[in-house]
């Protein structure tokens, strides 16, 4: 993406914010706040990606790095975080140089990270003993969803904290929801994770069986992307996989991360997932064969 992205922004008043946490899907959602005319401050493990950051949105008002989370996130009133797992939000959020340390009272922390439920509430808790405000806040739309700023947000916590950030967050955003209290954004985000698991996995035997019964499979796929069989991932997907193409999109490493959060999650509340767990596997054999950082469709290669 670039800062002559043309999306149209809502009017809505400018406010000091901070992004922690530049990868493939902070970067541009950075980028969208930017460009939704808020003051932006930036913090990434990688220096230089921060500094490519700034460059490239040097057009807006304030692009900075901030040498710390706590820097990063001193004085906004908004700080917003995309990072890998439980472990590396902690390690931006807590301690003397966490973005906590460094947030004025009554700042809101949203937490775009797919993580457990478990660390949401335990920072929710820890927020509040400090006068902050945390909102879990899980996203769908993977890397063109934060480029085109289209993003699903499903949150979990305080109503007037959700209130406040909702408008900043639909710079990046085409839905913005509150599911709950805290931890219910995470664990709306692992309701969605199985029923890709599960779709990808009928979609993969769906188009293996088409080739194997010798069926034109791009016709078969426009056909029934029709009817009652139509999904995002049939109109995304079908062809691609048909293509055998798997080199982008949303890697097989990222969905055995979340879907070993659903597992833990299901062993704690007791449903029963015998499909997921089963995918889960299979993504496992992905792995094996090498395709780690595969889109999540590969999975049809178990099948060929």
């Amino acid at each position: 993406m670039s800062s002559t992205n043309t999306r149209p922004y809502e009017s809505i008043p400018s406010r000091k914010v901070a992004f922690i946490g530049l990868g493939v899907m902070g970067y541009p959602m950075a980028g969208h706040l930017a460009l939704a005319g808020h003051q932006v401050t930036v913090y990434n493990r990688s220096s230089a990606k921060a500094a490519g950051w700034c460059k490239e949105f040097a057009a807006t008002p304030g692009p900075a790095s901030g040498a710390t989370p706590k820097l990063a996130a001193a004085g906004a009133d908004i700080v917003f975080c995309c990072v890998g797992n439980d472990d590396d939000l902690r390690s931006v959020v807590l301690g003397p140089d966490g973005a906590f340390a460094g947030m004025k009272k009554g700042a809101i922390f949203v937490d775009h990270t797919t993580a457990s439920a478990n660390v949401a509430r335990e920072l929710y808790a820890e927020a509040q003993k400090l006068g902050l405000q945390f909102i879990d806040a899980p996203v769908s739309g993977g890397q063109a969803g934060a480029q085109n700023g289209a993003l699903t947000v499903m949150c979990g916590g305080d109503t007037v904290a959700f209130d406040a950030v909702k408008p900043a967050g639909m710079a990046f955003s085409k839905a913005f929801t509150l599911m709950g209290q805290s931890g219910a954004g995470q664990l709306t985000k692992m309701v969605n994770q199985i029923c890709i698991a599960g779709l990808v996995q009928g979609l993969s035997e769906a188009v293996a069986f088409g080739q194997k019964a010798g069926l034109d499979v791009n016709q078969v796929l426009d056909v029934i992307g029709k009817g009652a069989a139509q999904s995002w991932q049939l109109d995304n997907r079908g062809k691609t996989m048909v293509a055998d193409k798997f080199d982008f999109g949303f890697a097989v490493d990222w969905m055995r991360k979340d879907l070993g959060l659903v597992l833990d999650e299901a062993k704690r509340n007791g449903a029963r997932l015998p499909v997921t767990a089963l995918v889960d596997q299979f993504y496992a054999d992905v792995q094996a064969m090498g395709g780690q950082r595969w889109d999540t469709s590969s999975l049809i290669k178990r099948l060929k």
